[in-house]
């Protein structure tokens, strides 16, 4: 065991406390990412609004959730990046892999951390968790954004 590992398990309120900084630093990048993309669709929609063909506007939609898609690949990869360099899991796809598994909470174990780290794991799903329920909130808002157009946009149609 490293002398790390040996710390670690030494005292597991340190694996957590490392584990608690790298999922503040990711929710954080998250927020900052969420509140862009929210503000890019806001103006673009509101920018738009009966002067583009519909199908435009379909774009804009696609253009924010591919956005938020890569939000999360950012985020596991801050995950992934401080994992492999402490060399606790060799290799970056594998500990890519792994991060995107306890991310989404899929876990199926095929990559695992060594005995004294296997709380960060853990403490990965919580940051997916936080950071899955967040964006889909923000998708909640822009559909009902799009719905306030589109019933807008009837209302004008019908009178």
């Amino acid at each position: 065991m490293s002398p790390a590992e040996t710390l670690v398990a030494t005292y597991p309120l340190l694996e957590l406390l490392l584990g608690l900084v790298i999922l503040t630093a990711v929710i954080l990048m998250h927020s900052l990412g969420v509140r862009l993309v929210y503000r890019h669709f806001s103006f673009a929609w509101a920018a738009d609004a009966n002067k583009a063909a519909p199908w435009h506007y379909n774009f804009i939609v696609v253009g924010a959730i591919a956005t938020l898609a890569g939000l999360h690949l950012i985020a596991t990869l801050l995950w992934a990046i401080p994992i492999w360099q402490g060399g606790l899991i060799p290799g970056l796809r594998d500990t890519y892999f792994f991060v995107l598994e306890n991310y989404t909470t899929l876990g199926d174990d095929t990559v695992s951390l060594p005995k004294p780290w296997r709380l960060i794991g853990p403490v990965i799903a919580i940051s997916g968790l936080f950071n899955f329920g967040w964006t889909a909130s923000v998708f909640v808002n822009m559909m009902h954004d799009i719905g306030k157009f589109d019933r807008a946009e009837a209302h004008r149609e019908h009178h």
